[in-house]
């Protein structure tokens, strides 16, 4: 369950954290990327979490991580690549085909924004 609490707390971390840079950029096409994530994922890691709760438990052992603010744009696409990474790499602990189907629609999300970013203005 250990693998399952360190994924969501990078999910939810992560919602937040894009919340920061969608407040603090002046780009509007950023702006408007970032918000479609973070409001995105806030319901698509619910639902995830509830899944796994329910055959699994109650997860335990969230973990908090430090915020940073704004830079630019090239800071934001970091750290969603960076998100990409880590839930490709937690996710390998998840054994069950539907839960893998929850967090394939997870990473759609991520790079659907990443697209976003690195091709709108």
């Amino acid at each position: 369950m250990e693998h399952c609490s360190k994924l969501v707390s990078y999910l939810l971390h992560s919602i937040n954290q894009t919340h920061i840079f969608h407040l603090q950029t002046t780009s509007y096409a950023e702006h408007k990327a970032l918000c479609g994530y973070y409001e995105g994922l806030t319901g698509l890691v619910d639902g995830l979490v509830e899944t796994y709760q329910g055959k699994y438990g109650i997860i335990r052992g969230y973990q908090s991580f430090a915020y940073v603010d704004y830079t630019d744009k090239n800071q934001t696409i970091s750290y969603l690549d960076g998100i990409y990474k880590t839930i490709e790499t937690l996710r390998v602990n998840v054994k069950d085909s539907y839960l893998q189907n929850q967090i394939d629609t997870i990473i759609e999300l991520v790079q659907s924004t990443l697209y976003k970013l690195k091709n709108l203005n």
